[in-house]
């Protein structure tokens, strides 16, 4: 029987064209930089800290040039412990414990952070000009070499200012980390595969009007694309209840409902688009013009112009850059009964949020292609809402999962999130950090009894 379905094949509508000296360069002559991230542990920021990391992320978008996207992806995969019971000088209760947590289910991160040079007309890019609705993409010369140059030497700025504020830590991906070896898979193909493992295997990506398939997984998709779906206020952190009490405060990110509190396979796109602010502004100016010639006709015009004009304010009083933002969480499942639950989940850790939750069938396939790392100018305008850079920082998620402690002197210990079991140094390291500036001698005496509870 004949085939009656569209099919095309990934090298024809793939949209990136090279990989060179740590720079994605697209068949559209965007430029990319990919770095990987480390963010501090969950549970453990304060409050003054979340604003001085989100203050640290106000000042090194400033320095990038206009027509820049800001692409934070944070990555979500559900994996299982693997023992270490392959160790010569391993005690019995050591392997017994290794033992106990075997195939344990936990919930691993990963955060990467890209930084796209685009341009003018590319930034206006809306969905029906994607490099998947195109029959063919004809790559582009990079014409304005200087302006290359200058984006590149702004990276630079980029990381260093992250890198001083002591809490985030930017490490550029190599060309073999993006594109991968023989042997290794790179993070394209790890984007493709829905996975972080190193699988060399790309599957089938299927595409319908209500649907998007890649392998035997199914995607769903909520966006906030929409000034109406957002809260009324967006801060840098929130309080969470589950572990705080009238003496203590527990703090999290703002968006950390839909982060590592989100237990299920899912990545969380978050977009800032720092277009020509001035530009911006004028076009405001202008659209406040018509709202309020056509107020004598409609009451909602004459509300929108002061809605407008409260906007510009902000804007000129406090010097204000006016950007673009946008946000997805983007889950998937096998099985279609469990991808309507992880629907319900996401909703409700939206409205965790105060947001309003928009599960989006339309844009899924143009967005998912918008998030391969190197296409983020493919991304369509369409779906973006104006904001200042202040208010779509708030949206990133700040925090990851738990570390193994670097020093060799240590206890094992459980992450009370997931169950995985964690080597804490609660002596030494502690003392390096200044986090005590005293051991007591007691801390010894119970080094050894956690193996014991846990077994």
């Amino acid at each position: 029987m004949r085939n009656t379905l569209k099919a095309a094949t990934l090298e024809s509508k793939f949209p990136l064209l090279s990989v060179e000296h740590g720079c994605i360069i697209s068949k559209d002559a965007d430029v990319t930089v990919g770095f990987r991230v480390e963010l501090p542990e969950l549970y453990t920021v304060t409050s003054e800290e979340y604003e001085a990391i989100h203050s640290t992320w106000v000042k090194a978008m400033k320095v990038l040039p206009d027509y820049s996207i800001v692409h934070k992806q944070d990555i979500f995969i559900r994996e299982s412990y693997q023992p270490q019971t392959d160790k010569e000088d391993m005690s019995f209760l050591s392997r017994s414990f290794e033992r106990h947590f075997n195939e344990r289910p936990y919930l691993n991160h990963y955060c990467y952070l890209f930084l796209t040079k685009t341009t003018k007309e590319r930034s206006r890019t809306q969905s029906n000009f994607n490099t998947l609705c195109r029959g063919f993409i004809v790559p582009k010369e990079i014409k304005d070499k200087e302006a290359v140059t200058k984006f590149i030497d702004a990276v630079g700025q980029f990381a260093s200012i992250m890198g001083e504020s002591g809490l985030i830590r930017l490490l550029q991906l190599t060309d073999e980390e993006i594109t991968g070896t023989d042997t290794k898979a790179g993070i394209i193909e790890k984007y493709f595969s829905l996975s972080q493992t190193d699988t060399t295997t790309l599957q089938d990506i299927t595409l319908k009007a209500d649907e998007m398939k890649i392998g035997d997984n199914y995607l769903c998709l909520h966006t906030l694309s929409d000034v109406e779906d957002l809260p009324g206020n967006a801060e840098t952190d929130m309080r969470y209840e589950k572990l705080s009490t009238d003496r203590s405060d527990c703090r999290l990110s703002f968006a950390a409902p839909v982060g590592l509190l989100l237990p299920c396979n899912h990545i969380f796109n978050q977009y800032v688009f720092i277009d020509d602010s001035a530009a911006n502004l004028q076009k405001f100016e202008k659209m406040a013009k018509n709202m309020h010639s056509l107020s004598r006709y409609s009451r909602s015009n004459q509300i929108n112009k002061e809605w407008i004009d409260e906007y510009l304010n902000e804007a000129h009083s406090f010097g204000l850059t006016s950007v673009r933002c946008h946000c997805n969480v983007m889950a998937w499942s096998d099985d279609r009964e469990e991808l309507k639950q992880i629907k319900n989940e996401v909703g409700s850790q939206l409205a965790l949020m105060e947001c309003k939750p928009r599960h989006n069938t339309t844009d899924t396939p143009t967005l998912f292609w918008a998030g391969i790392p190197g296409n983020e100018a493919d991304f369509p305008a369409e779906e973006s809402f104006y904001t200042f850079i202040e208010q779509a920082v708030c949206f990133f998620s700040e925090e990851t999962n738990y570390k193994n402690s670097p020093s060799p002197f240590g206890i094992k210990m459980v992450d009370r999130l997931t169950g995985k079991p964690l080597h804490i140094d609660i002596s030494d390291l502690p003392m390096k950090k200044g986090i005590i500036t005293n051991r007591n001698n007691t801390l010894y005496f119970y080094h050894f009894y956690p193996v014991w509870f846990c077994i």
